[in-house]
């Protein structure tokens, strides 16, 4: 599969703009279907802020930022960048419109601001030709049990259980 996007693997820590870091995802139609006309207008506004320590991507509540491991940026895989933006881009609208992003009175998997991410992202996923093996892959995170795990899959519509420990979006 070819990402029509790039990633700015090199980029220094500190906050940037999105679109120097993540180039083209404005013209993505996924991220198009999260923010529509307005697209391009927010990509332009919003940073990101690449820092030291271990993680993957997530969202500043506080500013609503996009923030990234340097670490993760470095060395992850192009489609679990990929795909991890796609699903930060969710809850960067999802913060605009005033949403509980970490709403503690759900499990992370039952969340439904994780819940819409994730929907998107599958598909997404499933556009670009990943298989539900490699989707269970992509999905496991190690902050979720297994029980967890398995009801995240039923949830999402991803079939399949993987005995391996975890992914891996970078070197440890």
């Amino acid at each position: 599969m070819e990402l029509t996007v790039g990633i700015n693997r090199k980029s220094p820590l500190g906050a940037k703009p999105f679109k120097e870091v993540f180039v083209g995802f404005e013209r993505v139609e996924a991220v198009r279907s999260i923010f529509g006309n307005d697209t391009d207008s927010i990509l332009s506004a919003l940073l990101v802020e690449v820092e030291n320590g271990r993680g993957y991507m997530r969202i500043n509540d506080e500013v609503g930022s996009v923030m990234v491991s340097a670490k993760y940026l470095k060395e992850g895989s192009d489609i679990y960048l990929y795909l991890d933006v796609v699903h930060e881009l969710v809850h960067v609208r999802q913060r605009s419109e005033g949403k509980e992003l970490w709403d503690r009175k759900y499990a992370y998997v039952d969340r439904p601001t994780e819940i819409e991410a994730y929907n998107l992202v599958v598909g997404e996923a499933r556009r670009l030709g990943l298989k539900d093996e490699e989707l269970v892959e992509y999905l496991r995170v190690e902050w979720v049990t297994e029980e967890e795990f398995t009801r995240m899959l039923k949830t999402l519509g991803v079939r399949g259980a993987d005995p391996r420990p975890g992914r891996k979006r970078q070197t440890e």
